[in-house]
């Protein structure tokens, strides 16, 4: 068997709210409960599964590879909330896309502050 990713913890305030905000933009399903965790999952199978933080939360960075299609749909649905977005990580380039790699990528904070990435083509 090879490697994979199965899943990983997303700390947050409020776990719902920050699976639904997450689902919401990229166009997914928020997952039935697994025991204290929100569980999001994404098309290969990896679940982000939300979990209730204590009072400070150290914000971590997850980028999403999309298609082109998923990616218009979902930077607009950036756009329609008001949120900031970045070409970035540095977040100094507020309300630009990157066209790195030859596709595009934009970078937007969720409720909790973790850096969400969304990009057309895989970073090499």
């Amino acid at each position: 068997m090879s490697i994979e990713l199965n899943h990983t913890i997303v700390p947050a305030h409020d776990p719902q709210v920050s699976a639904r905000f997450l689902a919401g933009i990229l166009g997914l399903a928020v997952d039935p409960p697994l025991s204290h965790f929100t569980p999001v999952t994404l098309a290969n199978g990896v679940t982000l599964d939300y979990d209730q933080a204590g009072s400070t939360i150290e914000p971590h960075h997850y980028a999403f590879l999309t298609g082109d299609e998923e990616f218009d749909a979902a930077f607009g649905r950036i756009k329609k909330a008001g949120l900031d977005y970045y070409a970035d990580p540095g977040c100094r380039e507020a309300g630009q896309i990157n066209y790195s790699w030859g596709g595009r990528g934009v970078y937007f904070r969720d409720p909790d502050g973790h850096l969400m990435e969304i990009l057309t083509r895989p970073a090499r």
